[in-house]
């Protein structure tokens, strides 16, 4: 398979190296506009960053070319990019995490907010914890987890960035050299404290899950998730 990696930083280096110990070829690297040079890829992968982002999927998409995104802080554009793909036919992946554990983390943060969502005695918290060369806060894994609890418990309107709002889920974001990615929830009561918490001991993990999800994607057409890459959807 001919990969292209939009983005070369930390995490794209460790794509290629995932990639190319699967027996792929890295045919692109850039973070720049590459135009119609993407036509000469069977997938993109897009670890960019948010300003060009959209961009780079827009161009994969309109080459019926397939990608799969992991960029966070573009997503006021996602349903955007959903309509042009299912225009034009083509085939998207969007994840906040390609990490497979961190999808099933995802699948018990899930099923834990459901089996707790009448119960109101519990507050519910977060703590996401990165490395310091992690621009945006909170993470979009965060995010992804927070809704996915707001969307279960009507205590919660939304989530909040070291808040103590009593109708906003709050995410505490620390930033430490050198920590690939951590993501606590605490459910809370005067009895008691329920946790879950995902810890990643390094990049690979995130890197393993792109690859395969653009191993999964081709020859495919639509907009897809994790879930589907990994069969986890009812």
């Amino acid at each position: 398979m001919n990969i292209a990696l939009l983005g070369y930083g930390r995490m794209g280096k460790t794509i290629e190296k995932i990639a190319l110990e699967r027996g792929h070829n890295i045919v692109l690297k850039t973070s720049k506009d590459i135009g119609n040079e993407i036509t000469k890829t069977d997938v993109a992968i897009d670890f960019s960053i948010p300003e060009a982002a959209v961009g780079n999927i827009s161009n994969c998409i309109n080459n019926n070319i397939p990608v799969i995104s992991g960029t966070t802080g573009w997503l006021d554009n996602y349903q955007n990019i959903v309509t042009l793909c299912n225009a034009k036919n083509g085939a998207f992946i969007y994840a906040s995490n390609f990490s497979l554990g961190v999808n099933i983390f995802f699948e018990l943060n899930e099923t834990l907010a459901k089996m707790m969502a009448s119960l109101k005695q519990y507050d519910v918290s977060m703590e996401e914890i990165h490395h310091t060369k992690k621009l945006d806060a909170p993470s979009g894994t965060a995010i992804s987890l927070a809704e996915d609890i707001i969307k279960q418990n009507d205590k919660y309107n939304n989530w909040s960035l070291d808040s103590k709002e009593v109708e906003k889920l709050p995410i505490v974001a620390k930033r430490i050299p050198e920590v690939p990615g951590t993501h606590i929830i605490n459910y809370k009561s005067t009895i008691d404290t329920i946790s879950i918490e995902h810890e990643a001991h390094n990049r690979e993990g995130f890197a393993l899950g792109a690859v395969i999800a653009a191993e999964w994607i081709l020859n495919k057409q639509g907009v897809f998730t994790m879930k589907d890459v990994l069969g986890l959807k009812n």
